[in-house]
């Protein structure tokens, strides 16, 4: 079937799919490969096919939309892309999340995987010998999603004339305030645990000094072993402290944050600055490739029979995410002893 004869109608949102997922099913991308449609993709042909130009300066207006009832269709896509790509700029999460899941309900029961430290080693077994085990279970903690959004108020005689590159700078700011909610729920997992009483919050690494040196660093790099540091999120006081150690200025590391503006550390991990980490001299060290699941209801949601109404009074976009802990053992603090809670002996890793 050829994009240009596609029957667009507002019951291609809410059926379990994406709205661009269902364009693809009547029109796939794989047969548009050598074509002039080749990078596009079954939704942007569709913009296309009405001729809708949604960046540059001689982007379309809003009301190009509407010319016709298909084209109208089109709307509510074009605002939750909008949303996710805010989302995008302006997100750490894919820095930190290991991996996303997708449900149907407002509760979610973890995946209790038991593999720690203590069973890491895979030792020499001999005949009639009992494996360790490495426990997976369905875990008592129950995650509960959170519901964020924002409400737009405007009139389609508002925005019929406003240029789509005005309107989707607006839209982008409210994916990046979103994104900005759920990096602060994702700390907030991390350093703290995904349910009451969970008994996951991060691992405190205590180092031996008042004032975090290089050497506390390596300390902490090690401790993490049989896991990999590859993640150190920091509020701004403690990236500034380590920006200015003699070690952070290795030629290597400078050309990095110099040409790229991204800060690593000298023995590899991505440094994030953020002030969702609140305690000014504290930093988050984790692997992320085993930290934290990111697990959420759809995708980005919009009023779509409103949108495709014309009804845009008052529009909702909304976003239900949670967060939980995978492993134990791959989330630990790093803060100076005054910042710390408990023994301060120096070197030492409260277990959790």
């Amino acid at each position: 079937m050829s994009f240009d004869n596609i029957r667009l109608e507002k019951g291609m949102y809410g059926t379990g799919r994406s709205f661009t997922q269902t364009l693809e099913a009547l029109d796939p991308t794989e047969n548009y490969k050598g074509t002039e449609f080749e990078g596009l993709d079954a939704y942007e042909r569709q913009l296309k096919r009405f001729d809708i130009k949604p960046t540059g300066a001689d982007s379309s207006v809003v009301g190009k939309f509407f010319q016709t009832s298909d084209a109208a269709v089109l709307f509510p896509e074009y605002v939750s892309r909008a949303v996710r790509y805010g989302m995008d700029e302006a997100s750490f999460l894919p820095d930190i999340v290991a991996t996303t899941t997708n449900i149907d309900s407002m509760d979610y029961r973890v995946m209790d995987l038991q593999m720690t430290s203590e069973n890491a080693t895979m030792n020499v077994i001999s005949e009639g010998d009992t494996l360790a085990n490495a426990d997976f279970t369905v875990s008592d903690r129950t995650i509960r999603l959170k519901k964020r959004g924002r409400m737009i108020t405007t009139s389609y005689d508002v925005l019929r004339f406003q240029r789509l590159d005005i309107v989707s700078i607006a839209l982008k700011r409210i994916g990046a305030y979103l994104a900005q909610s759920l990096m602060a729920d994702a700390v907030d997992v991390l350093l703290n645990g995904d349910a009451k009483d969970a008994g996951n919050s991060a691992e405190a690494f205590i180092p031996m000094s008042s004032v975090c040196t290089y050497s506390d660093l390596i300390d902490f790099w090690s401790s993490f072993a049989p896991y990999e540091l590859n993640t150190i999120l920091a509020a701004t006081n403690a990236t500034n402290n380590l920006l200015k150690m003699d070690e952070f200025r290795d030629a290597a590391a400078g050309l990095n944050f110099h040409g790229t503006g991204k800060l690593i550390t000298p023995f590899g991990a991505n440094l994030i600055s953020t002030s969702f980490v609140t305690n000014p001299d504290m930093m988050i060290g984790l692997d992320k490739n085993c930290a934290l699941e990111m697990v959420k209801v759809g995708d980005i949601e919009t009023d779509y029979g409103k949108l495709v109404d014309r009804q845009l009074e008052q529009i909702a976009i909304t976003s239900i995410t949670g967060f939980a802990r995978i492993l134990p053992g791959c989330v630990k603090t790093l803060a100076p002893q005054g910042f710390n809670t408990g023994d301060e002996s120096g070197g030492v890793i409260e277990g959790e």
